[in-house]
């Protein structure tokens, strides 16, 4: 990546807001799947460490993180990482293969109309042609 496309990215990046937060945990598998997943979807993300109970540098996480997801560092200030990978919707085709198509998990719900007063009314009135006479009265 030439810098003047590092200099793009950097620009693109600076209002966004860190999704995803790494702690005293360090960098878990859990973490990888997850800034994957997001990679995937978003291209751009900002990562924060935090710097008081992290076990190790921003830049050291950054390097794993990058190593771990294919991804490029784009910058680290403070505690602030910027990852970046293009969207491959061959890769993506491949994760959802693997989980599952998705429809197991769907599940056909009634659907439900919520009627107003009126309309309840109409409906009492089209069974009992008496039902007008117990319309609320307005005042």
């Amino acid at each position: 990546m030439t810098s003047k496309e590092r200099a793009a990215l950097r620009a693109k990046a600076n209002p966004l807001e860190p999704i995803i937060q790494i702690g005293k945990e360090g960098i878990s598998d859990n973490l990888i799947t997850q800034i994957d997943d997001t990679l995937d979807t978003r291209e751009l993300i900002k990562i924060r460490v935090h710097l008081e109970t992290a076990p190790e540098s921003p830049r050291e996480f950054a390097d794993k993180i990058a190593a771990a997801t294919d991804s490029e560092v784009i910058q680290v200030i403070g505690g602030v990482i910027v990852l970046y990978r293009k969207i491959d919707e061959e890769r993506i085709a491949e994760k959802k293969k693997k989980r599952g198509s998705g429809a197991a998990k769907a599940i056909a719900r009634k659907k439900v109309k919520i009627k107003g007063m009126r309309a309840r009314q109409r409906e009492k009135e089209a069974k009992n042609p008496y039902a007008k006479y117990d319309r609320p009265r307005r005042k």
